[in-house]
């Protein structure tokens, strides 16, 4: 078995870094020096310390028969360069065991800083091996721990302990650190603190309190008074109260999340626990409050007991948690009354809005007739104007987000039966020359009425298809042509055509000026029977015979 031993941690001995700090086989006097011992056990290190002074440092770690390994088991003694929060300039990593040619005892020379250092047993199966030591400052720590005590426990109203009071005393040393802390109960010695003391004999009592830290400076001593009373028969419940909050829609439910604070008072023994239990579950210990935030509908109940065992009537708060809605609502429109043959509406048209939203829910739906105000929308909307219309609408829900805006566009004829056409008028705009010709360009222009209300105007340039007319036509290429004019109202009666020739040329050098163009045009006004207007340059067509 030695033999074996021997063998991997021979093999070990390769694998040791090459970065490792050369060592020795004594440490320096002259340097602080520090000592690890290890024997066979493979949970800890046989000795080492806690505490250490900045500076030049002799590490000597020893794994011998003379520290109790004789089972020639290999050991590492290897400083922690990862781990957050200790000390990582120091690179230590020396492997012992009995038979390694230095009968287990190695050194290496250091220099530490102040913090904290982590160091291990790197051997495989050794995990329990490891431990840390604290580095101060080189300067002499004279500055004794700071110490201080706390006395808890259930009050009546004059400040006095009911049945018990518990002290804890909490202690610090930014330099050595603290080494020991100590109390004294009502002058009996001190002893050493380690846990909270409970104090449940009835009368005045004192604590004592101080510390030491790893330097020998021991703290100034504290004190705490105070009184145990016997703790009075108390048949009273606590009383407990809950309060939920957060962000609400408009109907009252919760967006997201609601916090639920429950508070309990008791005027006799103190309030010893509180407890909650959501939508039926188990009860569970209040100790902040509590965040719902699954949608639905919730039932959170609520309790309380006091030191004397009396426990509060179950309180309930109910409330509903729904998502956040950032959705808006789906708005639709229809159109309904009777039509003609063109889908003209006879006499009136109704418009039936309607709006839904499964987030919030709606708030208000609003329609728009012809581009005029934005209105509440609470009933269809009747519209008995002949003509076209368009009604737009849109709708809102209880967060605020709104609708796109959607349009409807319909027609109104009257009921009696619309047989007349409309009247329609076509003319030509633009520079003249002395011969009628329109120079460059000549626009085409239309307009048309009626009573039931206009369709459309629509026109044919030289004998081409028609074509919807919506605004002056220009027209440029050069030569002679023909442009006809009609309207259709919104009966489908449709005009008689309007006609007309024109001719277009190229400007020249010799066109003649502005002045002298419309005195020309005024003398052909009395010649011609096309009615030729001077003061714009326009040409009208003829009214139908």
């Amino acid at each position: 078995m030695r033999r074996l031993l021997a063998g991997l941690t021979a093999v070990l001995v390769m694998l040791v870094p090459q970065s490792m700090p050369a060592l020795g086989s004594e440490p320096d006097a002259a340097a602080q020096v520090l000592s690890w011992t290890a024997g066979n056990s493979t949970a800890a290190y046989t000795t080492a310390p806690t505490q250490a002074v900045a500076g030049p440092t002799t590490i000597v770690f020893e794994n011998s028969e003379a520290t109790g390994n004789d089972t020639d088991m290999s050991h590492t003694l290897t400083f922690d360069r990862s781990t957050p929060g200790y000390n990582h300039d120091v690179d230590v990593n020396i492997l012992a065991y009995p038979d390694d040619g230095s009968n287990g005892k190695h050194s290496v020379d250091v220099t530490l800083t102040p913090g904290k250092y982590r160091y291990f047993c790197a051997i495989p199966g050794h995990p329990l091996m490891v431990g840390e030591f604290i580095v101060t400052d080189d300067g002499e720590d004279t500055t004794p721990p700071t110490v201080t005590a706390a006395v808890t426990g259930p009050q009546n109203s004059d400040g006095h302990y009911l049945g018990q009071a518990t002290v804890t005393v909490t202690a610090a040393d930014a330099q050595s650190g603290v080494a020991s802390v100590e109390y004294e109960l009502d002058d009996t010695g001190f002893k050493p603190y380690t846990a909270p003391v409970v104090v449940s004999a009835i009368g005045d009592h004192t604590v004592q309190y101080r510390a030491t830290d790893h330097d020998g400076n021991v703290s100034p001593t504290g004190s705490k008074g105070f009184r145990v009373v016997e703790r009075p028969e108390d048949t009273t419940a606590p009383t407990v109260t809950a309060a939920v909050t957060g962000e609400k829609d408009a109907d009252g439910n919760y967006l997201d999340t609601a916090r639920v604070t429950v508070a309990a008072t008791d005027a006799e023994s103190g309030v010893k626990t509180v407890e909650y239990q959501l939508d039926g579950g188990a009860w569970t210990a209040y100790t902040a409050p509590v965040d719902v935030n699954t949608p639905g509908m919730h039932m959170l109940h609520y309790r309380a007991t006091d030191h004397a065992g009396n426990v509060s009537p179950e309180g309930m708060a109910h409330f509903t948690v729904v998502e956040q809605d950032a959705v808006p609502p789906v708005v639709t429109a229809a159109v309904s009354g009777t039509q003609d043959a063109n889908g003209n509406y006879v006499g009136k048209a109704s418009v039936t809005v309607t709006a839904t939203d499964a987030g919030s829910g709606v708030a208000s739906v609003e329609y728009q007739l012809d581009g005029g105000a934005w209105t509440a929308y609470t009933v269809p909307v009747e519209v008995a104007t002949n003509g076209a219309h368009t009604v737009a609408y849109r709708a809102t829900d209880a967060a605020g987000n709104v609708s796109p805006v959607g349009t409807k566009t319909f027609t109104v004829v009257p009921s009696d039966g619309d047989r007349t056409p409309p009247t329609v008028s076509g003319w030509l705009t633009g520079n003249q020359n002395a011969r009628w010709e329109f120079v460059d360009r000549a626009t085409l222009n239309a307009t048309a009425t009626d009573a039931g209300g206009i369709r459309s105007i629509e026109y044919a340039l030289d004998g081409g298809a028609w074509t919807a007319y919506t605004a002056p036509v220009p027209i440029t290429a050069l030569g002679a042509h023909t442009v006809k004019v009609r309207a259709t109202d919104n009966a489908g009666n449709v005009s008689p055509e309007l006609s007309g020739a024109f001719t277009i040329v190229k400007s020249t050098s010799k066109q003649l000026n502005t002045s002298r163009r419309d005195q020309w045009l005024v003398q052909a006004q009395s010649v011609r029977a096309e009615r030729i207007s001077s003061a714009a340059g326009d040409r009208r067509l003829p009214a139908p015979q």
